[in-house]
């Protein structure tokens, strides 16, 4: 008997057509190479003169302003520093030494209370302070190489937030504070949060002129920068450096 054609299509296996699977591509990524900037770039700092114009770009020395940043090394000098302003005077009585009789305040039995020998105990008013501060030395070293190292740290570190700032000229100055404050406001720094560390080269008759303009002016302090430290560099917000105050220094610290 004949088969129909619609049986024989029935009938008739289904072949699938392979599909032909895409691998997937891999894509490597290319390696970005930043170019970093020669150190020397972030070294230029313009010269300000007493109206706020820029005069001349110079330089700061690299082993000064061109550092790392180290921050523990900076957070160890302010905790020796803070640590080193502390008195360490502070001293309480003991129940010992408090001037008060030290007859049985009454008798040990029988009256339903506590016993208790004298009136100096803790618990009574003008007794004793038990575990009261007593006199200590709360001092603690840095060594020289750390000390400059943390100065260093923090004076780099504040360069590249751009808060330093150099100035000519204010040798010139008159011991006047309107005239220190008019010099301040054309270098942008007098504000209401105003906290500015002005360097000078050294203390002395020479910068007379500039301790007395800016001493009285709030948020302003001055230092010479020999007794420059860590810890103002730090407080400061601003640091407004002289002219002069950069070679100061670079002697005080690279003398040989």
């Amino acid at each position: 008997m004949p088969v129909s054609k619609t049986v024989k299509a029935a009938v008739k296996p289904t072949v699938k057509k392979a599909v032909k699977v895409e691998k997937p591509v891999k894509t490597v990524a290319k390696k970005v190479e930043l170019k970093e900037l020669p150190k020397e770039t972030g070294l230029k700092l313009s010269v300000y003169n007493l109206l706020g114009k820029s005069t001349e770009t110079i330089t700061l020395p690299k082993e000064i302003f061109g550092l790392e940043v180290n921050k523990d090394l900076i957070s160890q000098y302010a905790r020796v520093y803070l640590a080193n302003q502390r008195r360490g005077t502070l001293k309480t009585k003991s129940r010992g030494e408090v001037s008060i009789s030290t007859r049985k305040i009454y008798r040990q039995k029988g009256t339903g209370r506590a016993r208790h020998g004298a009136k100096s105990a803790p618990i009574f008013v003008g007794g004793g302070v038990a575990f009261g501060p007593r006199p200590r030395d709360f001092s603690l070293k840095l060594n020289q190489k750390q000390k400059k190292a943390a100065l260093f740290s923090a004076l780099s570190s504040k360069l590249r937030d751009g808060e330093i700032k150099l100035i000519s000229g204010l040798e010139k100055i008159e011991p006047k504070t309107s005239k220190m404050s008019d010099v301040f406001k054309n270098l942008s720094l007098l504000t209401k949060k105003t906290k500015v560390l002005l360097v000078i080269p050294k203390s002395g008759k020479d910068f007379a002129n500039v301790t007395k303009a800016a001493r009285n002016i709030k948020g302003i302090q001055i230092t010479s920068s020999n007794l420059l430290n860590t810890y103002e560099v730090l407080a400061s917000r601003n640091i407004l450096f002289m002219k002069d105050a950069i070679d100061g220094l670079k002697e005080h610290y690279f003398k040989n």
